[in-house]
């Protein structure tokens, strides 16, 4: 249900917080790589991996522009409710160490004729971070969005909200975005853009911006070369000040396969 490249905005959310996988959470943009396998119970398990060019989350770096391992298992109940967990290696530091876990869980399902609601809440763990004179690093993001489509176009509109917490300077964070994804009638070829706006702490991990509040953009396509296996290439940018590896513009790769 997580999407296995976050280069999306809405990211750290599953993909139906992004709706059109290959964008949103983000979250974040990127295709959803999960592929479903039901069992009588009525319970579906499935899985991804994916190495990507540069993790970018909501527009940010956060492998310092280098190559990133992900991937993620979920499991859904055809009532509506998932619980999983998605991984990535990030750019290694004393706070978040070299790993991020995200855990997730929610419900996910059709409210009215073409229109699906997500709501669900995500916990960010760095299993090998340090609490230390930069303080914690885990903390807890609730989220919800609504997709539907609009003639070939499919649009994704959603919210993240992190309240007040310790490893958020004791602030809290709102991310909201809109993404949209459209297939290439008769090729494997799907085109993917999105739109993010990020008000509170997250938008200025350790102070370096200098400020809170940023816009993020995206805009890629898809292929899939087989029904596992997908490639993306998208263009990331954000107004926020420009930092080398980090809030710069970037052309990122992935290449992802289902399970």
């Amino acid at each position: 249900m997580r999407t296995s490249n976050k280069i999306n905005l809405g990211g750290k959310a599953k993909s139906t917080i992004v709706g059109l996988s290959a964008i949103l959470l983000a979250s974040t943009a990127a295709p959803a790589f999960a592929q479903e396998g039901e069992s009588s119970s009525g319970i579906t398990v499935s899985g991804n991996a994916a190495v990507t060019s540069d993790y970018r989350f909501r527009g940010l770096s956060f492998s310092d522009g280098d190559i990133a391992i992900q991937g993620g298992i979920d499991v859904a109940h055809d009532s509506g409710f998932y619980i999983g967990t998605w991984g990535s290696s990030i750019e290694d530091s004393p706070t978040y160490g070299h790993t991020e876990l995200d855990i997730y869980g929610g419900w996910s399902g059709e409210v009215t004729s073409g229109l699906t609601l997500d709501v669900g809440l995500l916990y960010y763990f760095y299993p090998n971070g340090e609490d230390g004179a930069a303080g914690p690093s885990d903390y807890f993001e609730p989220y919800a969005s609504v997709s539907g489509t609009v003639g070939p176009v499919e649009v994704t509109s959603g919210i993240a909200y992190a309240w007040s917490q310790d490893s958020l300077g004791n602030s809290d964070n709102v991310y909201i975005y809109t993404g949209v994804s459209a297939g290439i009638p008769e090729t494997p070829i799907t085109l993917n853009a999105n739109i993010g706006i990020n008000e509170g702490s997250l938008g200025n991990p350790a102070g370096v911006l200098g400020v809170n509040d940023y816009v993020d953009w995206m805009l890629g396509v898809d292929w899939a070369i087989t029904d596992n296996l997908t490639a993306t290439l998208a263009y990331t940018d954000t107004d926020a000040p420009s930092i080398n590896n980090f809030t710069d513009s970037a052309i990122v790769f992935t290449l992802g396969v289902s399970f």
